[in-house]
């Protein structure tokens, strides 16, 4: 008898129209960063919000896409959950301004917050509601990225990478047993809490005079992190649903990984033998996205015609905390 399941029903993404090429750093700095970027890293625009666009209308415009693209109306979501940790507000949540914005007037919401891996823990934790739950039947995972209005136009280290965009899947119940959720794993490396951050305007650390004039308010690299670390930990991740599921790294059909590096994107595939085609990255012109970067990516898979029924998907995330998600979905 076929068991419940949560699978992919449809996609949707949103990048602002903003588009900042690699020369604007080189005039705003006062020197050559074009070059750096290009060549390591092959980002060479990304897209920002304008002043007056945030979190919520990023999320809004890929919700929109995802809902026409699945024939879903607004009244048919029964669970919108938004992954950030650049939210419209530190309360109430992003997601419910949103839901009323949207007109989602059935569904329940909250954010979370895992930072970059924030995306494919909210597709985790929206598939076992669905396999738990007969209640919820259709759950939108959005996964928003609105890091232009937290940089420091000083620092180099940040100011270049990063980028403003939302990216939206639509999960469905379905008595299946050909496709959907398969198996899924999530880890925390607490020690590098400290790395990288936001670290001003919580609790332990208010917003003051003191701390806007020292830019604490703003995303800040604070500790380089070991380099070795992305691909150790994804690798290891991939290998640990192979176990679970019975595969090996050459029947995955497409990796869709946190797109905050290409070479440890690379060396991901390089240390389990697969092919690096079969990791899309999108960093090229839409710099890093954060949440939506995963989303992103599998959206712009989707559209080129690459992903057929029943290919094994897997999404690996990871972000500051440090926290690190997978998940693995046949289509």
């Amino acid at each position: 008898m076929n068991q419940r399941n949560a699978v992919i029903h449809s996609t949707g993404m949103y990048a602002p129209s903003r588009v900042v090429p690699n020369s604007y750093f080189d005039e705003l700095l006062g020197e050559d960063v074009s070059s750096w970027l290009e060549e390591n890293v092959q980002i060479y625009e990304r897209r920002w919000c304008s002043e007056n666009q945030s979190t919520a209308d990023l999320c809004i415009e890929a919700a929109k896409e995802a809902m026409e693209r699945g024939n879903i109306k607004p009244t048919d979501i029964d669970l919108l959950v938004i992954s950030t940790d650049t939210p419209e507000f530190v309360s109430p949540s992003t997601a419910s301004k949103v839901q009323h914005l949207m007109g989602m007037n059935r569904a329940g919401t909250f954010d979370l917050n895992s930072a970059c891996a924030g995306f494919v823990t909210a597709l985790d934790l929206a598939a076992k509601y669905i396999r738990s739950d007969k209640q919820y039947n259709t759950i939108m995972v959005i996964g928003a990225y609105a890091m232009s209005k937290f940089l420091n136009m000083s620092d180099k280290k940040t100011v270049t990478l990063f980028a403003d965009g939302a990216g939206a899947v639509i999960l469905k119940a379905e008595k299946t047993e050909d496709r959907g959720f398969l198996t899924s794993q999530l880890i925390t490396r607490g020690e590098y809490y400290g790395y990288m951050g936001i670290y001003a305007g919580g609790t332990y650390m208010p917003v003051s005079k003191d701390i806007l004039d020292k830019k604490d308010h703003l995303l800040k690299f604070v500790t380089k992190f070991p380099k070795e670390l992305n691909p150790e930990m994804w690798s290891m991740m991939a290998r640990t649903m192979n176990d679970r599921i019975g595969v090996t790294p050459d029947q995955v059909d497409h990796y869709f990984l946190t797109q905050i590096n290409i070479n440890s994107i690379w060396e991901t595939m390089d240390i389990l033998g697969a092919d690096r085609s079969k990791a899309p990255t999108v960093m090229h012109r839409y710099g890093y996205t954060g949440s939506a970067c995963i989303p992103f990516a599998l959206h712009q898979t989707i559209l080129k015609g690459k992903i057929q029924r029943g290919d094994l998907m897997y999404f690996i995330g990871s972000g500051g905390g440090l926290a690190f998600a997978s998940a693995a979905f046949r289509y």
